[in-house]
């Protein structure tokens, strides 16, 4: 039996590009229970936290680590296969997918093919995501051709169908009008009831009052603030959340 793959911890982690360093130190432990929303003004950091959460990035300084003893540091780095290993056990969602040129059911499945599913069980697997995303009517259309809701859904199926334990989300229903939002929104609520750790980001403070339990604000690159959703809306602790929250202006 596999060991649980959370909590993600963050031991002051750092990310530079050059000379400019874009985030930290930052020090944050992520549990499984609670759904964690990521607030913040553009620049924030808030992507840059999910890519070195995911293993797309790796931290210029400190360490990332799953408590399923995967890591990534600055001086210790994992192999190849332990990488692979966490890989298979989360999925990330970017707010601007890239379809792949197939179908939408195509889609769904390639994830499986290449993790070497069978043909009979991945399109089982396939059809039931399909299914309980509301897209099974448009399974067969090319996937590019789908409005930007459906496609964003069709993203999340497919990082769905992979079972994993933890799903990053950026930003999911970035530009997307408020129906579209609100279906996002209810899928990604029953991806939570169904067991998933849920980390996502996102500007609209409406979904986050609605489905956050756990919030990290960051400002400029730092974590400015960490709390519990209702008591981060009644009364952040931290000026610059203070000013998010009121609609303000922060540089």
């Amino acid at each position: 039996m596999s060991t649980a793959l959370l909590p993600l911890t963050f031991d002051a982690v750092t990310y530079r590009v050059g000379d400019q360093t874009l985030l930290g130190p930052i020090d944050l432990r992520i549990e499984a229970a609670p759904k964690t929303v990521i607030l913040g003004p553009n620049g924030a950091g808030k992507s840059l936290l999910l890519r070195l959460a995911h293993g797309l990035l790796q931290p210029s300084s400190g360490r990332v680590s799953w408590a399923a003893s995967g890591s990534s540091s600055a001086s210790t780095s994992s192999s190849a296969s332990d990488k692979q290993r966490l890989r298979t056990r989360q999925a990330m969602v970017f707010d601007r997918p890239v379809l792949l040129r197939r179908t939408a059911r195509a889609n769904v499945e390639y994830g499986l093919a290449i993790r070497g599913v069978s043909r009979e069980l991945r399109s089982a697997r396939a059809q039931m995501v399909l299914e309980r995303t509301g897209l099974a009517p448009i399974a067969d259309r090319a996937a590019r051709a789908l409005s930007a809701g459906e496609q964003q859904r069709l993203a999340i199926a497919r990082a769905w169908v992979l079972e994993p334990e933890v799903l990053f989300l950026d930003e999911p229903t970035a530009s997307l009008d408020p129906a579209a939002s609100r279906s996002i929104e209810e899928l990604v609520e029953s991806i939570a009831a169904a067991g998933t750790k849920i980390v996502m980001t996102t500007h609209q403070l409406g979904l986050a009052r609605r489905f956050a339990d756990d919030v990290i604000f960051l400002y400029r690159g730092l974590l400015s603030e960490r709390s519990d959703s209702n008591a981060f809306f009644a009364a952040p602790q931290s000026r610059e959340a203070q000013a998010f929250l009121a609609g303000d202006l922060l540089w």
